[in-house]
């Protein structure tokens, strides 16, 4: 129980680690750009903010016991691979418009980003069907 404990709030407070170091970055950057700013990079701080912190956080109130499932760490890992590359692919999208580029290659972060959510969020929806099904 405590390690469970441990692992929620090391969870929590990465994700807002996470956030806090994409603004940073975004403000770093911007002083470097001269004047010219992206709102790719400028909101890609709020993946991990809600898709990272938010998201933990409502799980652990509303569906704590979780972390006892038998997938649980494979639901976490490829969500949250999800997260950051969506995360990292705003970042690359916001340099290249700063740059004053594109790439036709920019759009497949998005898509695999979120289908690796989607693959997380139903890999846990079964899992949450799965543990109903044994306490029954």
């Amino acid at each position: 129980m405590k390690n469970q404990s441990r692992h929620r709030r090391k969870t929590i407070l990465t994700y807002f680690v996470l956030s806090v170091i994409a603004i940073v970055v975004n403000k770093v950057y911007a002083i470097f750009s001269h004047g010219v700013s992206s709102a790719a990079m400028t909101w890609m701080f709020l993946y991990p903010l809600i898709g990272g912190l938010f998201f933990y956080l409502l799980i652990y109130v509303f569906a704590g016991k979780i972390l006892k499932f038998t997938g649980y760490r494979l639901f976490f890992n490829i969500y949250n691979s999800g997260i950051a590359i969506l995360t990292f692919g705003s970042f690359v999208k916001g340099v290249l418009e700063i740059a004053g580029a594109d790439s036709p290659y920019l759009v497949y972060y998005y898509a695999v980003g979120g289908i690796f959510i989607a693959a997380g969020l139903i890999l846990m929806s079964i899992m949450a069907v799965k543990q109903k099904r044994v306490n029954m």
